[in-house]
């Protein structure tokens, strides 16, 4: 089968994960990567010899060596490299959010559907056997009917440790949890129960009016199922990650962003007990679906208006 050519614009950390296991896949070679930090581009260029360093990102990303560009460079910079992509005729895989101006995301979505460019967004749940799973028993009746739903997130430090690098995490202008981690759950909330509506959002900020969110509550309405939304960093302890979907006949709880759990009415009993490594194995089919979508068959991976509906919802959410 076809290897896949891939440009990737952004070298930070999800750009170097997703090139990790690109590397390792089948179906991907790469065409160059580019960063505009010297460091970051000098890092991968030492971990991955034979991968292209990129002298900059119009020629790479418009080169006839190029079947597929990868965006994982800091939101506000998405629609910039998303458009030279379209302008190349090249299709899309780009990190969440869209952007961090919505009218922008409107504006942008507005053009790709105008040019016809194949554009999917990496929301990274969209894939995963969990979630999997959980649609075929809300699809079965299994479930019973669905009363409710939680999505909980806590992080005693923001950002994360591993995120150190990405800086611009910490700060209002385009990170914060809420964009950056409660998205992924809010996406996940529409896809699986229906297109989501804000009833009521309460964000807390810190004093410093340049720093993110440090507390988020909010109330959705996904197709007549009530969901709460509580975030929230500081103190100590271990972060907390929780999608949970209260059934009158079975409940499930995801954790920890790839592990499910379910219950009947008695203790929480892990789920998909088979696979030793979900997020691993998560990776391997996102990875999957890339291909399908770049060879132009079908596939889960969310659409750039499914990606504009989310980012709408949280900015909304920020807003407030």
């Amino acid at each position: 089968m076809q290897r896949h050519r891939v440009a990737i614009i952004g070298l930070g950390v999800m750009g170097r994960r997703m090139l990790t296991n690109m590397a390792a896949h089948p179906r991907f070679s790469f065409s160059g990567v580019w960063d505009p930090d010297g460091e970051a581009r000098h890092k991968v260029a030492g971990d991955f010899p034979a991968i292209p360093i990129a002298a900059g990102p119009d020629a790479l990303i418009a080169s006839s060596d190029t079947d597929l560009v990868y965006v994982a460079c800091p939101p506000a910079w998405h629609k910039g490299y998303v458009l030279a992509a379209a302008a190349a005729g090249k299709p899309v895989f780009c990190e969440k959010p869209l952007g961090i101006d919505v009218a922008e995301s409107r504006a942008l979505v507005a053009e790709l559907a105008r040019r016809g460019t194949r554009t999917v967004v990496n929301f990274i749940q969209s894939t995963s056997h969990a979630v999997a799973l959980t649609r075929q028993r809300l699809d079965s009746g299994d479930m019973g009917a669905i009363v409710g739903g939680d999505i909980v997130v806590h992080f005693s430090k923001w950002p994360r440790d591993w995120q150190a690098d990405a800086d611009w995490l910490r700060f209002r202008a385009q990170g914060g949890f809420s964009r950056e981690v409660l998205s992924h759950f809010v996406f996940l909330a529409g896809r699986l129960l229906g297109q989501a509506r804000l009833i009521a959002a309460r964000p807390r900020y810190p004093a410093d009016p340049a720093l993110s969110e440090t507390h988020q509550q909010a109330m959705l309405d996904c197709a007549g199922v009530p969901v709460g939304v509580f975030g929230s960093t500081g103190g100590t302890g271990p972060d907390r990650v929780e999608f949970t979907l209260w059934g009158t006949k079975r409940s499930h709880r995801l954790h920890d962003w790839f592990w499910l759990q379910s219950s009947e009415g008695g203790d929480w009993v892990k789920e998909l007990a088979n696979i030793a490594d979900p997020r691993a194995a998560n990776f391997r089919r996102l990875l999957d679906d890339v291909a399908a979508f770049a060879d132009g068959k079908p596939h889960v991976l969310p659409s750039a208006a499914e990606a504009l509906a989310v980012q709408e919802l949280i900015e909304a959410m920020l807003r407030s």
